[in-house]
């Protein structure tokens, strides 16, 4: 577990109330049952270039919200944020929520999580 600063925990912890997570165990049951849905990575870009989701798209969380309409134009798109442990990808969720996305999904405990699963990953 990283060191963050109690300020920056603080932030996630408020937001957290407010947004939609999911497991590990909740993707993998959504893509055994064939959901379409999209795994982002809000990871730095050389965080996703050292490994990634398969069919993970990369959109960092410092731009994101400027590009998120062009890579998904429907605000009812499901989308599986993820970010190294479910932090930042929650500061996300709750962005893309405000900005209208009603169907964004933090996942707790991000790649450490997926990778610490064994789920199809990707460079």
């Amino acid at each position: 577990m990283k060191n963050h600063s109690p300020q920056f925990l603080k932030l996630v912890q408020s937001v957290l109330p407010t947004i939609k997570t999911c497991t590990v165990d909740d993707v993998r049951r959504s893509i055994e049952a064939n959901e379409i849905f999209a795994m982002v990575d809000v990871r730095e870009e050389s965080e996703f270039a050292a490994g990634h989701a398969a069919n993970a798209v990369h959109l960092g969380k410092g731009i994101i919200e400027r590009d998120i309409e062009k890579t998904f134009p429907d605000p009812q798109s499901k989308l599986i944020l993820y970010c190294g442990g479910g932090f930042r990808s929650a500061l996300v969720c709750d962005n893309l929520q405000k900005m209208g996305y009603a169907n964004v999904h933090s996942m707790d405990g991000g790649w450490s999580a997926w990778t610490a699963a064994s789920m199809p990953t990707a460079k």
